[in-house]
Order: C-alpha cells, then sequence, then structure tokens
C-alpha cells in the first residue's frame, strides 16, 4: 500500500517519524524550487503568476528575485493570522530557502540568447518544479506561505479550492505583469502542467510516517505554490 499524505499538526509533523529523511526532501525539493525558477528567468519565455509578481515587485524596489521571494512571504504569512493558519517547519523553510536557491542559481546559470536552448529550459524548469514540489510535499513538514493563505481562505470562506487558487493566482499575475513581470508561453506551459506532473512525481515521492496519524488522499496533484501543493481535491502549488 502506497503512504499517503497526512492531515498533521506543526507538532505531529516533527514527531512523526524519518525526521531525517524528510529533512533531506524538504531542502531537496526548495532547492529545486530555486533552480526551477532561475531556469525560468533566464529563458525569459514567461514565469508562473507568482514569480511574475516577484519579478515585478523587484523591479520596482532594486532587489534581486531570491530576496524579493523572501520578503512577499511575511506578509502572506501575517495574512495567516486572521485565518487561523498555523506554520509548521517546512512552511518556515520554504520562506526562507526558495529565496536563496534562487539568487543561487540565478548566480550560477547564465543569461541565454539562442532561442533553441531557451525553448529547451522552460520545460526543463517546469519538469524540475514538479520534482521538486513532490520533494516537498511528500516530505509533509507544512505548506508553503501562499499554499497556506490560500487553503486558509478556501476553509474559512467555504469556497472551492479550485476559485480560490484561481482566483489568488489571477490577482497576482495582474498585478506582477502591470509590475513589469514576464508574462509569456512560460507562463500557461506552466498552468496547464504543473498540476499533473507534480502529481505523477508525488505518487512515488510521499514519505511514509512512523506514527498512526489521519490521512487524506494525494490525488489530485498540488500545483508549488510556489512548486509551489496540499492534500486537498485541487490541491495548490507548493512554493511558496
Amino acid at each position: 500500500m502506497k503512504p499517503t499524505l497526512a492531515s498533521l499538526t506543526p507538532r505531529q509533523q516533527l514527531r512523526a517519524g524519518r525526521l531525517p529523511v524528510r529533512l533531506v526532501r524538504l531542502f531537496t525539493g526548495l532547492t529545486l524550487y530555486g533552480i526551477a525558477i532561475a531556469l525560468f528567468v533566464r529563458a525569459d519565455l514567461g514565469l508562473d503568476p507568482w514569480d511574475v509578481f516577484h519579478y515585478g515587485v523587484a523591479q520596482h524596489l532594486g532587489l534581486n528575485l531570491g530576496t524579493t521571494v523572501i520578503l512577499v512571504s511575511i506578509p502572506v504569512l501575517l495574512l495567516w493570522i486572521p485565518l487561523r493558519q498555523w506554520p509548521g517547519l517546512g512552511t518556515v523553510c520554504n520562506a526562507i530557502w526558495i529565496g536563496i536557491a534562487t539568487n543561487i542559481a540565478l548566480a550560477l546559470i547564465p543569461s541565454q540568447h539562442f532561442m533553441p536552448v531557451r525553448a529547451v529550459m522552460m520545460p526543463v524548469a517546469v519538469v524540475i518544479e514538479a520534482i521538486g514540489g513532490a520533494l516537498y510535499i511528500g516530505s509533509q513538514l507544512g505548506p508553503g506561505p501562499r499554499d497556506g493563505l490560500m487553503t486558509g481562505l478556501h476553509l474559512r470562506t467555504g469556497l472551492s479550492l479550485r476559485l480560490v487558487r484561481t482566483s489568488i493566482e489571477l490577482t497576482v499575475l495582474v498585478i506582477g505583469w502591470l509590475l513589469g513581470g514576464v508574462v509569456g508561453i512560460g507562463t500557461l506551459l506552466f498552468a496547464v502542467s504543473i498540476g499533473p506532473l507534480t502529481q505523477f512525481f508525488l505518487r512515488h515521492l510521499i514519505v511514509p510516517l512512523d506514527e498512526p496519524v489521519s490521512t487524506t488522499p494525494s490525488a489530485p496533484a498540488p500545483r508549488p505554490a510556489s512548486a509551489r501543493p496540499d492534500p486537498c481535491s485541487a490541491a495548490p502549488r507548493a512554493r511558496g
């Protein structure tokens, strides 16, 4: 029987066993997220909705992209308070490490001007982010800031998770585009493929827990957020 995603409190997440393995999976997944973001930027064919927003904010604040990803996580986490959401270890690591990994990857991956190379980088970035998301979600150490905002609004408003997710991502996409974020074919490719790809990899990358806990089905796939993806019927993207 394959392991499933569990519904855990922050304390249960830390006491559910196999913590060293889960921490390795967590940081590997978050690092892959950062690499994927850098590949999207270097391909310059469009970013995912949240990164369109991050990129636009970075342009106006004069900050690098990774630092902006970290800074945006702070007000997003503050929005958890009225929604009565509780961050886990994975939430905090997500808020900080993806931005750091993004800056490192951007420093190592050069800009590309040859269109065939850029065209290859784009789908590679989507696959890497899907694997990163599956590793991160499968570690079962808490949702990312942006995913928690989405699930919190879903629980408090009673609106469908799909509607909440779409509304949030359309909002940040439009604001990011108005701020100068990069929208293109990569944005569309991400939107249609990240969910199915993350679900495919997630089936094989959930870490089984040692202690009996309440579980929820893992399908269908989360979308990061950032990533970014939680055990819900129309699960979030696990990034941020």
